[in-house]
């Protein structure tokens, strides 16, 4: 995919994750991959995580809270750093075995090659989003938090701070562009979504691209004057 360059003080490539750079979501598969490898027993409980799944449609909870609900019936109400690294680094192996679209990994090196500093921003849990980061060379991450008390041996299955979507992911990248001393006018921007909720981070953006789009982003990317692009084509 050819993209325009620039000369700009700062270049960004930021880039979703689940959907973007991997074919599927990677949220109940890192839950079910844990329960299967520590405590087969909790995949009993996958039909509460399916009450939880229809309290959210209804809107009787929010992203946020089923996210905490599903990590708590799935992993636990709090688990043992160390115990628990090692799943997220097998998981992060296997996402990247088989998990990820070609096309997005070759868009990634041509930013890189063209001078852009690559930031995956995602709602996924940094608890596995570092590992798969660290093994496609992204030094720049933005995911949501769990509480992870300074010192502690345990992580809490309770979000630290707002999940990473939609308007609060932009708020973090924004966050993190101060952070970096990067100004809005001395940055040229790209960013890559599939999904709606990106609409914040994809109208911020110099260049826009709905990447094998969910119906809604596919339907707005035109108005918007956004690319599409289906990197489902290549294997």
């Amino acid at each position: 995919m050819d993209l325009p360059t620039t000369d700009p003080s700062h270049r960004i490539a930021m880039y979703d994750m689940d959907r973007t750079i991997t074919r599927a979501g990677t949220y109940s598969g890192f839950l079910i991959h844990v329960a299967q490898r520590r405590q087969q027993w909790r995949l009993l409980l996958l039909p509460l995580v399916a009450v939880a799944g229809l309290a959210y449609l209804v809107r009787l909870i929010d992203r946020s809270t089923l996210k905490a609900i599903n990590l708590r019936l799935l992993v636990g109400k709090r688990f043992n750093r160390q115990e628990i690294a090692p799943l997220a680094e097998s998981y992060a192996d296997r996402v990247i075995a088989r998990g990820l679209h070609a096309a997005a990994l070759e868009q990634i090196a041509a930013d890189r090659a063209a001078g852009y500093r690559v930031l995956l921003a995602t709602a996924s849990f940094h608890l596995y989003v570092d590992a798969i980061a660290k093994r496609l060379g992204i030094d720049d991450v933005l995911a949501t938090r769990l509480d992870e008390p300074d010192g502690a041996d345990h992580i809490h299955a309770r979000l630290s701070g707002p999940n990473c979507y939609g308007l609060d992911k932009f708020a973090r990248i924004q966050d993190w562009m101060a952070d970096n001393a990067i100004t809005r006018d001395a940055a040229h921007i790209r960013a890559y979504s599939d999904h709606v909720s990106d609409h914040p981070m994809l109208h911020f953006a110099d260049e826009s691209v709905a990447t094998t789009p969910s119906r809604a982003l596919r339907l707005l990317a035109p108005k918007m004057g956004w690319q599409v692009v289906d990197w489902r084509a290549r294997k």
